[in-house]
């Protein structure tokens, strides 16, 4: 393997680098917070800057890279741009993590380290409360000092073992042995799962000092969303000056304070871990005019936030951003709907360019857009819906969908050599076969081989339907085996947690072939391709599309879209930023009003609002 000196590195990947980020990439021996703005290659800047330390033995074997995101799709993608960087002996010393499955780890490995009476069983339960279900413990205690919300915030920042012995804290505390003992399971949250680990450390003093020897660096995405207990966790583990830490965030885009983001977290992780701060500039997403209606709303929320300098080109004519003024609810799908069909029509762009984004309740959104859609060609893909216990999005993330998707790709068409290449590594990665492991590497190829053959003759003997389709799935998991993915990924070692991807990726696949006629359609179908998405604003953080269209622009649809709300117009900013294009929102007269500021703030820029009249004649 060849070091390269510190000197001599160059990017991997891409073509340029700012400055700002060439002096926040060199900066290995101190903390360094990286503030960008969205668009800015956050993502890419820590994938670089993995690749520098690795590949110049900054950070030694068997030292180890670890990097939190908040986002699933996020963990994958900074791991897979250090996988296509960096040789395997080096790539798998960056270990990427959620904050969620990191603390989940942490439990399912030593959770018999962790004092009772809150030691979980293996077979404990992972749940998502809603307020619905806050509110019913409430109810049953007969509590109405504290809404649902407030109890949520005080379990998630409760320290254990609860000490206190006030009305709050017995409140917590009967709120989690009720979760331990009032069920046939055990029941936790994320959350408690936090506070479990944060607890398991404190007590296990050797357990820190593993965690401190493995990882000297760390790294942290989307840090303006991080919370207290979450910053808490990591200190315990980690301590302040034990690793080098490497944030990125964007206080513009902090969108969880409902969720205990903490309002302060670039202040406190400069005081307590002495970190150097840089801003980066470039937006690589949008081009210039959009660049300067996403400065606009940003100057609000931040008076001294720099211009970014727009690295994109434009590459459509007309309006870039609007909004559109409808009627009526019918009015209004028709004629989202009917425009999304003249733009697919009369462009290059296919559906999925084009996404739909809603402040909550998809669902609903889903069943108002359908008939609509479905009457102009279209299909909306609801990110949001869950096949089975999982939601389709979460499940389009997964490792195990990771690892079957280009051995079906195989299987269905005759040639695809980047199909094969993912699926030999990830047969090499299940079977630990060594990278200068020649007779090993042979052997795995022979076994996608067979495997590949196999499932071709299978696909090529029967029609994409329900029953063929768990077949064709089972053919692959019988060659893999259940055992060795659970073994190689940890966030399957519990046979709950595998049983519920394994589970949702069935369904969503047999969904898929009954509404097909290829393997390869299927396959499309399965991954969205031809499909409008539709997503919640928290959903689509971190993605983009070619054009963005937010549903429900109107004072009833966002009520909380107010000026003493700040966080609410951070959610506007996250939004329109999503977009490389084209941002428009649609407002509806017979759902609510204009919300009148955000129209006088965006009117300078060129935001115009455009009658429905005018969008109707010209998609006809």
């Amino acid at each position: 393997m060849t070091i390269v000196r510190p000197e001599d590195w160059q990017p991997q990947g891409v073509d340029y680098l700012e400055p700002r980020a060439w002096e926040a990439l060199r900066l290995t021996d101190q903390s360094v917070l990286v503030t960008a703005g969205a668009g800015a290659g956050k993502t890419e800047f820590l994938a670089q800057k993995a690749t520098y330390l690795l590949q110049t033995n900054l950070c030694p074997n068997p030292k180890r890279i670890l990097a939190i995101s908040f986002k699933r799709d996020a963990a994958r993608n900074l791991k897979a741009r250090i996988d296509k960087r960096c040789p395997p002996e080096q790539a798998r010393r960056f270990n990427s993590f959620t904050f969620d499955a990191f603390a989940k780890s942490l439990v399912d490995r030593f959770r018999s380290a962790i004092p009772d009476p809150f030691s979980p069983p293996i077979d404990y339960q992972i749940v998502m409360p809603t307020r619905r279900d806050y509110e019913n413990f409430l109810d049953r205690k007969n509590v109405q000092s504290i809404n649902s919300q407030q109890l949520e915030l005080e379990i998630a920042s409760t320290r254990l073992p609860i000490m206190g012995n006030n009305d709050i804290s017995n409140l917590v505390g009967e709120y989690w042995h009720e979760q331990y003992d009032s069920y046939e399971e055990v029941y936790l949250s994320f959350a408690m799962i936090n506070r479990l680990v944060e607890w398991l450390l404190r007590e296990n003093p050797l357990i820190q000092c593993a965690l401190r020897l493995t990882y000297p660096i760390i790294f942290l995405d989307e840090f303006q969303d991080t919370t207290s207990a979450q910053f808490e966790l990591l200190s315990t583990a980690f301590g302040v000056s034990d690793p080098v830490y490497t944030a990125v965030g964007d206080d513009k885009q902090c969108i969880m304070g409902w969720a205990g983001a903490m309002p302060d977290a670039f202040e406190r992780f400069q005081e307590t871990f002495s970190a150097e701060n840089t801003s980066l500039l470039s937006n690589w997403r949008s081009h210039e005019d959009l660049v300067k209606i996403q400065h606009v709303i940003a100057s609000r929320i931040d008076p001294n936030v720099e211009i970014p300098n727009a690295r994109a080109t434009r590459s459509v004519d007309g309006d870039v951003a609007a909004i559109w003024d409808f009627d009526s609810n019918e009015q209004e799908a028709e004629g989202l709907a009917n425009w999304i069909n003249r733009e697919v029509r009369s462009s290059d762009l296919e559906p999925h360019d084009i996404a739909i984004l809603v402040r909550m309740y998809a669902n609903n959104v889903e069943e108002q857009l359908a008939q609509a859609f479905s009457r102009a060609g279209l299909r909306l893909r609801n990110e949001t819906r869950k096949v089975g216990d999982i939601q389709i999005q979460d499940l389009l993330s997964e490792d195990l969908t990771e690892i079957f998707l280009p051995i079906l790709r195989l299987g269905a068409t005759e040639r695809s050599p980047e199909d094969w290449i993912d699926a030999l590594q990830f047969l090499q990665y299940l079977g630990a076969i060594d990278p200068y492991d020649d007779l090993g590497q042979q052997q795995s190829q022979k076994k996608l081989e067979r495997l590949v053959r196999d499932l071709r003759l299978l696909m090529d003997k029967c029609n994409p339907e329900v029953k063929a389709a768990g077949h064709v799935v089972q053919t692959i998991m019988e060659f893999i085996t259940e055992s060795s993915l659970r073994q190689a990924i940890p966030e399957y070692q519990r046979q709950k947690d595998f049983d519920r991807v394994w589970n949702g990726f069935t369904k969503l696949f047999g969904e898929c072939a009954d509404r097909t006629k290829t393997w390869s359609q299927t396959l499309d179908e399965f991954i969205g391709l031809g499909q409008v998405p539709l997503m919640t604003i928290h959903k689509s953080k971190g993605l983009e599309f070619h054009t963005m269209v937010f549903y429900g622009l109107d004072n009833q649809t966002w009520w909380s879209l107010k000026p003493s709300r700040p966080e609410e117009l951070n959610t506007f900013f996250v939004a329109f930023s999503r977009a490389e294009q084209r941002a428009f929102f649609t407002l509806c007269r017979e759902r609510g009003e204009p919300v009148n500021w955000i129209e006088r703030l965006l009117e300078p820029a060129g935001v115009r609002r455009v009658e429905s009249q005018t969008l109707i004649a010209g998609s006809n």
